[in-house]
Formats: C-alpha cells, structure tokens, sequence
C-alpha cells in the first residue's frame, strides 16, 4: 500500500467523486433547511449511484489494466478479494 498506484482513469474517477462530494453537501444543506424528504431521498440516491459507479469504474479499470500481469494463482486470489467490493 505504500508504493504510488495510478492508471489514466483515476482523475476521471476523481471528477466523479468530487461530482458526489458536491452532491453530498448539497444533501445535508437540504436536511438542514428542512426540505421535503421525497426530495433528500432523491438526492440520496444521486450521490449513491454517483458512488457505485466511481467505484465500478475503479474496480474494473484495475482488472483490465493489473491482473494481467501477474502469475495465475495470484491473479485469481486478486480477482476474488476485490470483487468482494462490487
């Protein structure tokens, strides 16, 4: 974990994630001034799918560019670890 770890799609997921930040701000500024929960809800639901696909994005970036290159066994014990987090 020590070492630097960066591939193209990371200021991508970045955005992504900043984008949700954002939305999660905008979400407790809601609660705060009392709007109608259909409307939190909603909102909630923006900044969690905005997370699930920055995720996603990441997970799948590093099958496609990091399993590759490392022996079978290790491959498919990587594989199954991080897959716990789809």
């Amino acid at each position: 974990m020590g070492t630097e770890h960066r591939h193209q799609s990371h200021p991508r997921i970045v955005a992504r994630l900043k984008r949700a930040e954002g939305h999660l701000n905008s979400v407790v500024a809601m609660i705060e001034a009392g709007r109608p929960c259909l409307e939190i809800a909603q909102q909630l639901q923006a900044v969690e799918s905005a997370i699930r696909n920055a995720k996603q994005a990441l997970i799948h970036d590093h099958v496609d560019h990091c399993l590759g290159a490392r022996d079978s066994e290790s491959e498919l014990e990587e594989l199954k670890t991080i897959t716990r987090y789809l």
